[in-house]
């Protein structure tokens, strides 16, 4: 069992650009761990840090301006290869909603496998989010899972995003695939023993 998503009210990490593919997130030479565990101290690892492992102030994460468990990225997030340790990577970072007007489709189901939320929302929210965060790093976002709404607090703007309905019932319950089948394996052996040839 994971954590139960309902709803998340958090500040934000603004990462406005475009683009942003699956090596940016987590470099290929990171790829050779096999458990999740410890992805998040290489996210966006050439970013973060210089070529002697240094902090490199300047980039978003590094900033103690910004926190939260909300990453608002630019458009198309996550394109390139399909390696699910970028989801890891997210996830183990600590961010529980990733926000974009558009995901990579294979990099934002690798997410919702993660237990880490894909909300797309149109250019012009995006914009805003981006000004809102800017003139105020202090500024939240509710992401409401239930009703599939993400609200703009500084403004009191909303937008509905859409989600597969079976990934919202995981998240909302906690459930992966396996603990999903699991739940449900007695409805599963009775359809078997009805359908018996």
């Amino acid at each position: 069992m994971k954590q139960k998503f309902n709803i998340i009210t958090s500040t934000c990490v603004p990462l406005p650009l475009e683009d942003v593919d699956t090596d940016q997130i987590i470099p290929a030479r990171f790829l050779k761990a096999t458990t999740k565990e410890g992805f998040g101290e290489n996210l966006f690892r050439d970013w973060r840090y210089d070529k002697q492992g240094n902090k490199i102030g300047s980039f978003v994460l590094n900033d103690p301006t910004y926190g939260g468990q909300i990453l608002v990225a630019g458009k198309n997030f996550g394109s390139g290869s399909s390696r699910e340790h970028a989801a890891w990577a997210i996830a183990d970072y600590g961010f529980r909603v990733v926000v974009s007007s558009f995901f990579a489709d294979i990099h934002k189901n690798n997410e919702l496998n993660n237990f880490v939320l894909p909300v797309v929302v149109s250019e012009p929210f995006l914009k805003e989010l981006f000004e809102s965060i800017a003139a105020n790093p202090k500024m939240e976002v509710e992401v409401n899972l239930p009703e599939q709404t993400i609200t703009n607090k500084a403004t009191g703007k909303s937008e509905h995003f859409e989600i597969n309905a079976y990934k919202k019932l995981c998240l909302m319950n906690g459930l992966d695939d396996i603990d999903f089948l699991v739940e449900n394996k007695d409805k599963i052996e009775l359809w078997e023993k009805k359908n018996e040839a």
